[in-house]
Formats: C-alpha cells, structure tokens, sequence
C-alpha cells in the first residue's frame, strides 16, 4: 500500500522543482544574452553609429579618435573626451587639422 504525499510535501517538491527549472532558465537566458551580445558586438563593431559604414581609428596622442570613412563623423569612446578637453589651444587645433578634408 502506498502512501498519498501530503499537502506539505507536495508543496516542498514542487517549489523545488520551480526552483530547479527557474535555475536552468536563467543560465539559458544569460548564455542566450551572451551569445546576443557577441553577434552585435560582431555587427556592429567600428561601424559609425550614424550611418553603418567603417570606422577608421586615428591614434592622436595616446587619444585612439574614430572617424567614419562616408560621413566622416568623429567619434569618442569613453573618457576620451575628457583628454580632448585637456588638449592645449595649439594640440587641439593639430587635432582638428587631422580631422578637416
């Protein structure tokens, strides 16, 4: 004869289970988020944001500049500006004579 599982234990196994399953969805969401984020990292990587076409890199003192080869926008990553902004009147004139047609 076997026993019914009570209320209680039908209750602990069941969150166990959700806990289990909920467990498993997150890491395949995280790998999922990963994987997403290495493909348009792929996509899009020194792609100008403005227009999609190839960035070119301009290392001007130790400042890495990326300027789009079509529009020529000029773009910055992080803390770049703040270097910019250090530039005396004369190296940021230099700067922008790099950057003019």
């Amino acid at each position: 004869m076997s026993e019914k599982p009570s209320e209680k234990e039908e209750e602990h196994f069941a969150l166990q289970e959700f806990s289990r399953r909920r467990k498993l969805e997150e890491e395949k969401q995280r790998c999922f988020a990963d994987d997403q984020r290495k493909k348009e990292k792929d996509l899009h990587y020194m792609k100008c944001p403005k227009c999609g076409m190839d960035l070119i890199e301009i290392d001007y003192r130790e400042i890495k500049v990326d300027k789009c080869s079509a529009c020529e926008g000029v773009w910055l990553d992080t803390g770049e500006l703040e270097r910019v902004a250090k530039l005396d009147k004369g190296g940021l004139d230099r700067l922008f004579s790099v950057f003019s047609r």
